[in-house]
């Protein structure tokens, strides 16, 4: 909460590496749609892969694991469960299920996050309750003594401060005063800084990770797992996470590290998001409406370079057969001559 009540105060700068996450990421962005137009089946594939991969690895990182054997039936059978591990994971797939089906409409409020944790958490007693003792986060070192590493905030002051996070979050978005991406790793920092239940902090975390995402357009969390992203790289996820904890009772810490470690995770889902649809047949006839679906989203003048960066996996001499097409019909105009020439849409 801290962060997010830092940042609305006014946020005068933004580190460079932070800005280069944001303008990749918008990038993307803009280009998804077209990628999802190339192969429903394949999509839907991706989407099958991502749940499994999602549900397990978000309760990998906490230490919940089941047999290899049974992950399939876990996941999508009805069958009866063997033990607390399973019935965890399961809770996440319907957790999951809910934000897919549901995202557009599921707000951001305290109802969602306790929602969110009664899933995952299954009979467990207080599932979908905040804690209700003090509970700091203890780290264990190697030699087996304990440190703790953070205090959280105090059970007694849990409601207060999830209302404001909550009530912040929604001023973020509506007041865009600052880039809704930081305010969405803004919003999960302070989330986890304030721990607000006994267990399954983390996976309630990603789980509003997934929903505010999709609140923002980037919906590449439904064909790539962010869960099996963050496992992958759960060293550095507890190193900026733990850097950027320093001091955020005071509101004297550093969230970049942490932030530029989300802009990281969503960057690196689209990448694996687009190679894999390049590897992907296309069926006949998509490059030219991927083309003509690029030329639509020009306000203004653009190049045949610009179509090229809007359509990856498109040949330019193809690019330059369809605007040859479209110009002829009247559709489009050359301003100029040569490898960078610019075209215009002509209204027709």
């Amino acid at each position: 909460m801290t962060t997010l009540k830092r940042f609305m105060a006014g946020l005068d700068t933004i580190p460079v590496t932070t800005s280069w996450y944001l303008s990749d990421i918008g990038e993307a962005k803009g280009r998804q749609e077209l990628y999802k137009r190339q192969s429903p089946q394949r999509l839907k594939s991706l989407k099958e892969h991502a749940l499994i991969e999602s549900a397990v690895s978000s309760n990998r990182i906490e230490g919940v694991e089941v047999d290899k054997k049974r992950i399939g039936t876990i996941i999508f059978g009805k069958s009866l469960l063997h033990d607390r591990s399973e019935e965890e994971i399961r809770g996440y797939r319907e957790a999951l299920n809910l934000i897919h089906d549901t995202g557009a409409k599921l707000s951001i409020a305290e109802n969602t996050c306790k929602k969110l944790h009664a899933l995952t958490r299954g009979e467990i007693w207080d599932a979908g309750r905040y804690r209700e003792k003090d509970s700091d986060i203890i780290e264990k070192r190697q030699d087996g003594t304990s440190v703790i590493r953070f205090r959280t905030v105090p059970a007694g002051k849990i409601p207060l401060f999830m209302k404001e996070l909550v009530d912040l979050w929604r001023e973020c978005i509506s007041r865009a005063k600052i880039p809704p991406l930081i305010a969405l790793a803004a919003f999960n920092l302070d989330f986890l800084c304030i721990h607000p239940f006994r267990d399954g902090n983390g996976r309630v975390s990603r789980l509003l990770m997934l929903l505010q995402s999709y609140h923002l357009g980037i919906d590449v969390g439904r064909y790539i797992s962010l869960e099996r992203l963050i496992e992958q790289n759960k060293e550095r996820y507890y190193e900026t996470l733990r850097l950027s904890s320093e001091g955020w009772h005071e509101g004297g810490h550093d969230p970049w590290h942490y932030i530029n470690f989300v802009g990281f995770i969503l960057k690196s889902a689209y990448k694996e998001f687009e190679e894999r649809l390049s590897r992907a047949p296309q069926p006949r006839g998509e490059k030219t409406a991927m083309i003509y679906d690029a030329v639509k989203i020009f306000s203004g003048d653009f190049s045949v370079a610009d179509i090229l960066r809007k359509c990856p996996g498109v040949g330019i001499d193809m690019i330059r057969r369809v605007l040859k097409d479209l110009q002829s019909q009247g559709v489009v105009e050359c301003l100029g001559r040569g490898r960078n020439a610019k075209w215009n849409k002509t209204g027709n």
